[in-house]
């Protein structure tokens, strides 16, 4: 509901005031399982389109769609988390306390529709990048209105706030989505760990 009625839903988010602990078991857990297990059985499947050639589709090894997806949710595990201690921080730089739960809550409900377009990866004509863009874009649309329902930073602040999130959260997903795709490419965390 956050991508098609932002403001109502996340007045709702904000009023109910969920700790951490529900937040995680009850929204973010299974949203990462959910599209983990959809995005491994397409890659083992469907396969994967690899190379230039139209034709160079590949089906991938359990194995390393294991490996994958294991990383994937490592990382963005370690987004959420980390990143709710680096919002605190970079909030309290604006000259405002944030409590931990408030920039969970923020950045758990705004990563959501990264982690929900790895459906999309499923689909092996999509290509992954196209699939994180469109996340992307749409984390950064739901942090935008996240920041002023939930952290209620002074307004004077709220644009700069956002706008340095904004970055920060393109620069990390982007790279955790680089890390990943080495796994899945067999170029990082193999057997052999090369």
């Amino acid at each position: 509901m956050l991508i098609f009625d932002g403001s109502g839903t996340w007045e709702k988010i904000d009023q109910e005031k969920q700790p951490v602990g529900r937040i995680f078991f009850q929204f973010v857990l299974p949203l990462l399982l959910l599209t983990s297990v959809v995005e491994g059985w397409g890659l083992m499947r469907l396969g994967e389109d690899r190379g230039r050639e139209v034709d160079k589709r590949v089906l991938i090894q359990q194995e390393v769609v294991v490996r994958y997806e294991l990383t994937q949710i490592a990382l963005s595990l370690l987004i959420v988390f980390g990143g709710a201690v680096a919002l605190k921080q970079i909030g309290a730089s604006f000259h405002r306390r944030h409590s931990y739960t408030e920039c969970f809550t923020t950045l758990a409900y705004s990563l959501s529709p990264l982690y929900l377009v790895r459906l999309l990866d499923a689909v092996p004509v999509i290509n992954t990048w196209v699939c994180w863009g469109i996340g992307a874009l749409l984390m950064i649309a739901l942090l935008y209105g996240g920041i002023p329902h939930v952290m209620k930073p002074d307004p004077s602040n709220a644009l700069g706030l956002y706008m340095f999130c904004s970055i920060l959260l393109m620069a990390v997903t982007g790279l955790a989505h680089f890390v990943a795709i080495l796994v899945l490419e067999e170029k990082f965390l193999t057997n052999g760990f090369s």
